[in-house]
């Protein structure tokens, strides 16, 4: 089933960021069978990271809740709220993934 992990940093993280991000990207790399989609939340002109969401494929909650409390932004301090929902996939265009 499909969770989506919605994290808002905290204020002033960006340097945080920037040093935690190749073992961020290293973390994520060994999800890759259960991310089914993954990036940073930014601000309207892109020039500054407000957080992160994932949405993850595993069996149930604690899942999610593993898959993040070990996140390394969240490790980090990075983020100031996590909130975890269960979704199911409603309508879904493959054909936008190579416009973004």
């Amino acid at each position: 089933m499909l969770w989506a992990v919605y994290c808002v940093d905290r204020a002033d993280t960006a340097e945080a960021r920037a040093e935690h991000l190749t073992v961020h990207r290293e973390y994520l790399d060994q999800f890759k069978s259960r991310i089914f989609f993954s990036g940073p939340l930014q601000n309207d002109d892109a020039s500054v990271a407000l957080g992160s969401l994932f949405i993850l494929n595993v069996p149930a909650r604690g899942g999610a809740e593993d898959f993040i409390s070990n996140e390394p932004f969240y490790k980090a301090g990075i983020f100031e709220k996590i909130a975890i929902y269960r979704m199911r996939k409603g309508r879904y265009n493959p054909d936008l993934v190579d416009i973004v």
